[in-house]
């Protein structure tokens, strides 16, 4: 099962770190705060979505679940040991207000660990109206974590980037629909010409991990 997500690095921050409070900012269908609470964690998970935040309650149940968003926490200051925000702050376009809030309501001595995109890609969903539409997607410079975290006062612990893993056009992974009835999305490249996607994607960085910690 993946840790934090895809690859070793974010299973390695996780695993490594105190047992405590944590936040899973962003939290989804409840991966991240499941595995969280495997550890022994007192999990708090926070997400801007009522029907994942049901699932992420039906797997773990002794969890906490708020809905709310990235950059306005239903969190009190200094009220966590952990925040962990995993291929969120993609679509979140004020990377500062989320650091700020995740500084906000970590306990002093706390950690923050993010896992991000680092691929430029446009996901396609189904808007309110039932149309088509695209996801926000923001891709941002390494420095620019590293600036907006600097400047909060947070300390850097680790940071380590993934690089995409398909090196062999035949191990490109199959094409994916995530829902019936709407364009394919930037994933069906590999299954429709594998060299194309090998050569836009191979060697390029996928994933980007971040451990900060705050200040005691």
């Amino acid at each position: 099962m993946p840790r934090l997500t895809a690859g070793a690095g974010g299973a390695r921050l996780l695993d490594g770190l105190p047992v405590g409070r944590a936040l899973d900012a962003a939290c989804g269908t409840g991966r991240r705060a499941a595995y969280l609470h495997s550890l022994g964690h007192d999990v708090l998970g926070v997400d801007v979505s009522a029907n994942t935040l049901a699932l992420a309650r039906a797997k773990v149940p002794e969890g906490d679940f708020r809905r709310g968003d990235v950059c306005q926490l239903p969190v009190p200051d200094q009220d966590v040991d952990l925040v962990v925000c995993a291929l969120a702050l993609e679509h979140v376009p004020d990377l500062a207000a989320a650091f700020a809030e995740f500084s906000r309501v970590l306990r002093p001595g706390g950690h923050l660990v993010i896992a991000d995109s680092r691929m430029d890609y446009r996901m396609v969903i189904q808007l309110p109206d039932g149309q088509c539409g695209y996801l926000p997607y923001y891709k941002r410079m390494t420095s620019g974590y590293l600036t907006t975290a600097l400047a909060l006062g947070l300390l850097v612990r680790h940071c380590e980037e993934l690089l995409h893993p398909w090196k062999d056009p035949s191990e490109a992974p199959p094409a994916r629909r995530d829902s019936p009835g709407l364009p394919p999305n930037i994933w069906t490249l590999g299954a429709w010409c594998s060299a194309a996607y090998r050569a836009a994607y191979n060697g390029s960085p996928l994933l980007i991990f971040w451990h900060f910690q705050r200040a005691s």
